[in-house]
């Protein structure tokens, strides 16, 4: 790809999508973002110094009829490639086909009509960003003898994912990437894009700007935080699976913009498993400030724990196909926790 690319992404406000933009921008890209309202979009070019080669449009459902279409008839003769990381994620209701399977999927689907009718010609390359929440359910997370691969699909229906808030979230994510390749398959003659998906872990990972922890914070940053702030002799729920850095997540999208071996790929990202008993001994070994003021829960039981109660990731093709190496546990702990704990020194 050449310096001069248009890139579009969805948003673009969003805790992985600000580190997508910034290492866009980095590599020369010209950057295209949704937010969902003019002072998001205002915050986030002032945050980039209104740097001239990024620019926002409002979006302000996703999952509305037509929610794009404004955007690609404005932009769409320049966009070239379009990473669509825009998709609902709280647990924060009880209409689940209402507030996360409808608005998935019908956000994935508005933005590959937009294309498919103003920039058909134009756009090269649709990458979605998925989760590992597509590739197995909720309830077979816990089988120690599972082995979840870039083939593998969440089993759950469209009415058995709604038992709860976490599945609805995960069959979310798979019917909004089954949306984007079935739409692929049907439109094949009609469109000249390739797709690829991303499909992240548990996301760990400092900000991109520090003072987004002032705002609210991602679902598994939350996780770290919680933890920061337990209590002596406190217990914490062993949360496991999956994980990976936010930084690897953005250069998993450029690889994949760069990359051509890339091409029709779900790429799998995790750097192997964790539970929340690892993130608590990576927090009292690595900060003195905490140690003795938070739980222990039971150190170094974290692996065996894993063993017998996660399934296990083989990713090796996806890593392969990328091509470099992932922040490993630790690093991407203490690079978390200590953003958090600057932010809390300073408020």
């Amino acid at each position: 790809m050449t310096t001069d690319t248009t890139v579009f992404v969805s948003g673009a406000t969003g805790f992985i999508a600000l580190h997508i933009v910034n290492d866009l921008l980095k590599a020369g890209y010209t950057v295209i973002g949704s937010g969902r309202s003019q002072e998001k979009n205002g915050g986030l070019l002032k945050k980039f110094n209104n740097n001239p080669k990024l620019s926002m449009e409002i979006v302000e459902d996703i999952a509305a009829p037509n929610a794009f279409d404004e955007v690609f008839k404005k932009h769409g003769k320049e966009i070239k490639i379009v990473l669509h990381t825009a998709s609902p994620f709280h647990f924060k209701t009880t209409n689940f086909e209402k507030d996360l399977l409808t608005p998935a999927v019908n956000g994935t689907k508005s933005i590959l009509e937009a294309i498919k009718k103003y920039a058909a010609d134009t756009v090269e390359k649709v990458i979605v960003t998925s989760s590992t929440a597509a590739l197995v359910t909720p309830t077979d997370m816990n089988k120690g003898d599972l082995v979840i691969t870039e083939e593998s699909w969440n089993k759950d229906t469209w009415d058995s994912c709604q038992a709860n808030a976490v599945a609805a979230y995960c069959g979310s994510k798979k019917f909004a990437e089954k949306t984007a390749w079935e739409f692929l398959k049907e439109n094949k003659s009609s469109v000249k894009f390739t797709l690829s998906t991303i499909n992240p872990g548990f996301v760990f990972g400092p900000q991109m700007f520090a003072d987004s922890l002032k705002h609210g914070i991602n679902t598994s940053s939350g996780i770290v935080s919680e933890l920061i702030h337990s209590k002596v002799g406190g217990e914490f729920y062993n949360y496991c699976g999956p994980f990976i850095d936010v930084r690897d997540v953005s250069k998993a999208h450029l690889v994949a913009i760069e990359k051509p071996e890339c091409t029709g790929q779900r790429l799998v990202l995790s750097e192997g498993l964790f539970c929340c008993q690892e993130i608590v001994d990576i927090l009292n070994e690595e900060f003195p400030q905490l140690k003795g003021k938070i739980a222990t829960g039971e150190p170094a039981t974290g692996p065996s724990f894993l063993e017998k109660n996660s399934c296990k990731f083989d990713n090796s093709k996806t890593k392969k196909l990328l091509g470099f190496q992932f922040y490993n546990l630790k690093d991407c702990i203490v690079d978390t926790a200590a953003q958090m704990l600057e932010v809390q020194n300073e408020a």
